[in-house]
């Protein structure tokens, strides 16, 4: 069974490329453009995985990962962002997210879903 994702980007030329990328290997349930929508999102669809930009309107990435993880423990967030800080990555595992992926090592991306959310996740 291929994993279920949320994809929450607030830039459109991402969210394409991204979607195609992912509909390889798993199935695309929903696409948000705001951390608001994406906690609401997330609890309505119930995805395997999110792939989560940093900065997002209403919500930023890390308070919506918070969020998300405290309702859902067992969900795993993929921050998925082009911050350059090397404790960034810190940052977002303390925030909850189960891993991190640079958008300029996009190709990474459908590794690690397949690597967290294994066949029947």
């Amino acid at each position: 069974m291929r994993p279920r994702v949320l994809l929450a980007d607030d830039y459109p030329e991402m969210v394409k490329a991204v979607s195609r990328l992912l509909a390889i290997d798993c199935e695309v349930v929903g696409i948000v453009d705001d951390g608001s929508e994406l906690v609401e999102a997330a609890a309505r669809l119930a995805p395997d995985v999110i792939v989560l930009d940093l900065h997002l309107p209403t919500l930023n990435g890390l308070e919506a990962c918070r969020q998300v993880t405290e309702q859902n423990p067992r969900m795993k967030v993929i921050m998925f962002t082009a911050e350059a800080d090397p404790d960034a990555g810190e940052t977002f595992l303390a925030a909850g997210a189960s891993a991190y992926v640079s958008k300029l090592a996009c190709m990474d991306l459908l590794s690690t879903i397949k690597r967290l959310c294994p066949p029947r996740c």
